[in-house]
């Protein structure tokens, strides 16, 4: 009875409820976005993890059917929160509707409202396979839409002129053009590909060149819940194990505002690849199998990869049958737009499987997993060191052909702690470890604690654990996080990372070590008005001068950056949004003192079918190292965090109009104009002229 007396009271609370789920709008992910990248740079894959959000949001988890680690994924509850619903649940049965969660201990609104998005309450039944598979695909009406985007820099780049040189010359126009379909249900399949032509690159089939229309193309089809089998994919895929020490899924956050969550990396297993991000994913075919109390993956992958090979022979188109040549650097960017570029699109083969066991005792709080990885490649790796410099610099870097990995990995809940841990061993000999622990100390208080050690010869090509760096690779580190609800209006952030990196890196000459750390307060003054401020400061060791020979070390000293955030955000009216936001920075380095700021203002409009969003932003930096990087709202599932850098004004405007429940469309103008400045940017990409203008133009259809 109490049960059902909870639920009344929750069905009470929305009186305007009139099914199990409110209708799900389109995700606005603005400001979970801004509370999760605290201070946006380059070291983050902006794109990889926007899409694993959105992932998320077109896959919701039913909460009735939801594990502990399903919750962890979301980033979004403490361990208290996940252990009051997990008893909520066993104590009461399933929930009746979404807005439940009101009656569950330790849930408030402001956490309810940031689960919404990525969650949902199903009937029992609901998601099994009785039709066949074609006509449950031809009958899904939610997640089934066709997604076409144009954009265009206006501006002439040099690349596109007769002033380019043969070797920078852009081959294709300047138009990016991208196609998504995606026929999708929760729990049962995902069906779709992606196409992709980036700016500069050539719409041509020329098998030659590994070019077939599009430049880049990915296709998935991923089966859920298919009696034993508990995945199946196919075609490109991503395998999330562990803390991700070997394989990764991309959802990589690391450190930021969200100081506890956001460390500990969920053990998602296989996941469907729907990025137009072109490296980091596996192609091929993987399963997991249930046995009972033990679950297992296999996997295989076999694609090309984009590099290039020694200098001699860097001009091959076709390497198939070339003997004598070596893998001099790994390409990851996907641009295939000069000669170049064009001949180091796949240039070599990769092949990659391997195992994973995962064991879950039956009270589910413990969890030991063993992997296995492999990985040949069709040519060696191998640095052309140039100077004895790059010589000490890839020492310990990977040679050859023939990569594999021994890992373990565990996860153990007890009452409101969480340890996890994973360590993993590579065929070089080389170690890696990353263990922590998430805890609720208190209902008002969250902790976080990393360790990590990854040797200088560790090597991994599909890890992406915690760490200062973006590879798993030379580096020793611990990090503190803590999230304090001083108040129901007030809560406080702040972490604490030391790190170390025992050999040389790019830029660093010399074993070096630094610190980072930041605290935020944010304030809630009520329903319409929102503030935090910010604050981090990071301290890391650099080369002073680069123009010193090639053949002696440089001198290494300390850099120290502060960032300085102020953020106002203003709902004035239903259809009427504000956000005030003030940035700056100063970088100290070897006795020079630099700074940056940017001031912006962003208004939103929303009269139901037709939105309208706008910016008006002034920055002045003094050098790079202050470019003040700003999320900006984009078109559906398009991520942008533009570097606001020299002087200038930013403004976009973006336009967003639903035709009918099928149909929606966007339109977004965005400019740079910058002051004293006869040119932007370099190479083949400088523009004559102080201005840099962008639009974008984006159709979804749904089917």
């Amino acid at each position: 009875m109490q049960k059902y007396i909870l639920a009344g009271l929750s069905y009470f609370l929305v009186l305007s409820l009139t099914a199990q789920n409110a209708p799900r709008p389109d995700i606005n992910l603005d400001q979970f976005i801004l509370d999760l990248f605290s201070v946006q740079d380059e070291d983050l894959n902006y794109e990889e993890v926007y899409e694993t959000l959105l992932q998320l949001y077109r896959n919701p988890l039913d909460l009735n059917k939801a594990q502990r680690e399903d919750l962890e994924s979301l980033f979004v509850l403490s361990e208290l929160q996940i252990n009051s619903l997990l008893a909520y649940r066993q104590k009461y049965g399933n929930l009746l509707t979404i807005y439940e969660l009101q009656a569950v201990p330790e849930f408030d609104l402001p956490t309810i409202y940031k689960l919404l998005p990525f969650v949902e309450v199903r009937d029992s039944g609901i998601n099994t396979g009785s039709q066949p598979l074609l006509k449950r695909i031809a009958q899904e009406r939610d997640n089934h839409y066709l997604l076409l985007r144009y954009d265009q820099t206006l501006e002439t780049r040099r690349g596109y002129t007769q002033q380019a040189s043969p070797s920078q010359k852009y081959l294709g126009n300047p138009m990016r053009l991208y196609a998504r379909y995606r026929v999708s249900h929760i729990q049962d399949f995902s069906l779709g590909f992606t196409l992709e032509k980036d700016a500069g690159e050539q719409l041509v089939w020329q098998p030659s060149t590994r070019r077939y229309g599009a430049d880049f193309i990915s296709f998935h089809a991923l089966f859920q819940n298919k009696g034993r089998f508990k995945t199946i994919a196919l075609g490109d895929y991503q395998l999330q194990i562990g803390q991700g020490l070997l394989m990764s899924a991309g959802f990589t956050i690391g450190k930021g505002a969200e100081t506890v969550q956001t460390v500990r990396r969920p053990n998602l297993g296989l996941r469907p690849f729907t990025s137009a991000i072109e490296s980091g994913y596996l192609r091929g075919g993987a399963i997991t199998y249930d046995l009972g109390q033990f679950e297992l993956t296999a996997f295989y992958s076999n694609t090309r990869r984009d590099g290039s090979l020694s200098e001699n022979e860097s001009d091959s188109l076709n390497v198939d049958n070339l003997e004598d040549l070596f893998i001099e650097t790994l390409r990851v960017s996907g641009l295939h737009r000069t000669a170049g570029e064009i001949a180091g699109k796949g240039i070599f083969r990769e092949q990659t499987w391997g195992t994973h066991l995962n064991f879950t005792n039956r009270e589910q709080n413990l969890h030991i997993g063993a992997s296995v990885v492999h990985t040949d490649y069709n040519l060696p790796f191998r640095r052309n060191a140039r100077s004895p410099r790059d010589s000490l610099l890839y020492l310990f870097e990977f040679q050859g052909k023939t990569n594999h990995n021994l890992g373990i990995n565990f996860n153990y809940q007890w009452q409101n702690f969480s340890f996890f841990g994973e360590a993993a061993q590579s065929r070089s000999g080389g170690r890696g470890a990353i263990s922590g622990l998430v805890a609720s100390l208190a209902s008002q208080i969250d902790f976080a604690m990393v360790f990590r050690h990854f040797d200088r010869n560790f090597h991994t090509f599909f890890g992406s654990a915690l760490s200062e760096s973006t590879r798993n690779i030379n580096e020793q580190g611990i990090y503190w996080g803590i999230k304090v609800h001083a108040h129901p209006k007030v809560k406080l952030t702040a972490y604490y990372d030391r790190f170390k990196f025992p050999w040389l890196r790019f830029r660093v000459d010399a074993p070096s070590e630094g610190y980072e750390w930041l605290g935020r307060i944010n304030y809630q003054i009520s329903k319409k008005i929102g503030l935090y401020a910010q604050i981090r400061q990071e301290v890391k060791d650099r080369n002073v001068s680069s123009e010193q020979s090639s053949t002696v070390l440089r001198e290494i000293r300390a850099g120290s950056k502060y960032n300085y955030l102020l953020n106002l955000d203003y709902q004035a009216e239903k259809i009427l949004r504000l956000r005030s936001r003030v940035q700056f920075s100063s970088f100290n380095f070897n006795g020079r003192l630099t700074q940056g700021y940017a001031l912006v203002q962003d208004l939103g409009l929303d009269f139901g079918k037709l939105s309208f969003d706008a910016r008006w932003a002034v920055f002045d930096t003094d050098d790079f190292d202050n470019r003040q990087y700003i999320y900006e709202k984009d078109v559906l599932w398009y991520f942008s965090i533009p570097a606001y850098s020299g002087q200038g004004i930013r403004n976009y405007m973006l336009v967003q109009y639903q035709f009918s429940q099928r149909l929606s469309f966007w339109l977004r103008w965005a400019r740079f104009t910058y002051n004293n400045q006869p040119t932007i940017s370099s190479g083949s990409e400088q523009i004559v002229g102080n201005q840099r203008t962008e639009v974008r133009v984006q159709m979804r259809v749904r089917l």
